[in-house]
């Protein structure tokens, strides 16, 4: 385990948390994500299911969580199955948990071997009056590919036809949207390492640089840090690029008086950061640059201190950025005031407005095992949550995209910006990439 063992408090809280708001009576099962293959004999790099992680901080592909806070024995009330090495695993990949280990990384007493799954379900589902499955549920996803749990579904439900059957991702994505102490430090360790890739590679860029050479420089970074990699794909724009929303080819050379702007992060431990920084590629921002990047700035300045808070649903945050948008871009010339009077009408909708053109996506999401962390459909910001916010103006014409994105612990009495120590300030970036 690259990374420094969890208490496992966070795993028993996280567990009675669940166990509060599960019908009386109902067991849930929780498994871990497939080894995906890729086109050959090899497979991919394993990454576990959120869920189970959150609820076990078990990493270990074949592993399975049982929840039945009522069952009549203690014993069967949290049971974690997990796969037994044999010594053709021990010679091929390495020992994998032991039931001990597997105790005590989860803090679960009962630790059984996968091949004892069925008849303890079995017989637990006698008693059990209804059945927590779980399903991805993230708004985003497509569900293109069938999951551990999508299989065990539909073998559960025609094995036991006569059952309850309810619904977890809806539990688990109301819970999980608020971090707890251990999580943010999880976060912040992986804030931190992002910190450091950026500031090795201010220094690095410079024009004729190509954008693949600043992703190597990041990852070095990363890796020598103990983080597992990049939290995403990441995005190192250059040019017109950069007003590309999701532009991963990195493979063009930075050219003089452009803008590059890199959506980059670590995760640690599984949890992830987000960064997004715009900056001049020759070390200098051009007049223009400047004055647009200080617009995106002042927007997540005011979206940080003053829009997200708490009781604020997400829909009408989002507008009141848009508002902010709106009027930055007439500042800067790209909008009218007239166009956006026109646009201030009921049956206009949000995505036809006339500031779409230069700012097309959301201003903020969730962030914690996902990057694009789950979270209530019908979100309302609340305090103990962790918020990206990342503002942007693409001006296409210009081949001029600046988008700048920190992280940000919401807090009745103020938020808390996770990432305040990363370089923003444009006259300190000049700085850094000069010295």
């Amino acid at each position: 385990m690259r990374y420094d063992p969890i208490d496992p408090a966070l795993y028993i809280e996280n567990r009675k948390r669940l166990a509060t708001v599960m019908e009386p009576g109902a067991l849930a099962v929780v498994h871990s994500s497939d080894i995906m293959p890729d086109s050959g004999d090899g497979v991919l790099p394993f990454q576990q299911n959120s869920d189970l992680l959150y609820l076990s901080g078990i990493d270990q592909e074949e592993t399975v969580l049982v929840l039945f806070p009522g069952a009549p024995d203690p014993d069967d009330r949290e049971i974690l199955f997990v796969k037994e090495t044999s010594e053709l695993i021990a010679i091929w990949e390495g020992a994998k948990f032991t039931k001990e280990q597997a105790a005590a990384h989860s803090g679960i007493q009962t630790v059984q071997w996968l091949d004892a799954f069925d008849s303890t379900f079995r017989r637990l589902m006698k008693q059990a009056e209804a059945v927590y499955l779980n399903h991805n549920e993230h708004l985003r996803a497509l569900n293109e590919v069938e999951t551990r749990n999508d299989r065990f579904r539909a073998r559960c439900q025609a094995t036991y036809p006569g059952r309850r059957y309810l619904r977890l991702a809806p539990l688990l994505s109301r819970l999980r949207a608020f971090k707890s102490e251990i999580e943010l430090q999880q976060l912040q360790r992986a804030i931190e390492i992002t910190e450091k890739g950026f500031r090795r590679v201010l220094p690095f860029i410079k024009p004729g640089v190509a954008e693949y050479e600043i992703e190597a420089e990041f990852i070095h970074e990363f890796l020598r840090h103990r983080s597992r990699g990049f939290a995403y794909q990441p995005i190192i724009a250059s040019g017109a690029n950069a007003c590309v929303l999701h532009y991963v080819d990195n493979d063009q050379v930075c050219q003089d008086g452009d803008i590059l702007l890199m959506d980059v992060a670590a995760e640690y431990a599984n949890y992830n950061a987000d960064l997004t920084r715009s900056i001049p590629v020759n070390g200098r921002f051009t007049p223009r640059q400047r004055e647009v990047y200080n617009a995106v700035r002042g927007i997540l300045r005011t979206a940080t201190t003053t829009l997200l808070c708490p009781g604020t649903a997400v829909k009408e945050y989002q507008e009141q950025v848009a508002r902010l948008v709106e009027t930055e871009l007439i500042k800067l010339g790209l909008l009218t005031e007239q166009q956006v009077k026109d646009d201030d009408v009921p049956e206009k909708k949000e995505e036809e407005k006339a500031y779409r053109k230069y700012f097309m996506h959301g201003t903020s999401h969730l962030l914690g095992l996902d990057v694009h962390d789950v979270g209530p459909a019908d979100l309302v910001i609340e305090e103990d949550m962790v918020f990206t916010i990342e503002p942007g103006i693409y001006i296409r014409e210009e081949n001029l995209g600046i988008r700048l994105e920190n992280d940000i612990l919401v807090r009745k009495d103020g938020n808390i910006d996770l990432m305040a120590s990363i370089p923003i300030d444009p006259d300190e970036i000049e700085e850094l990439m000069n010295p």
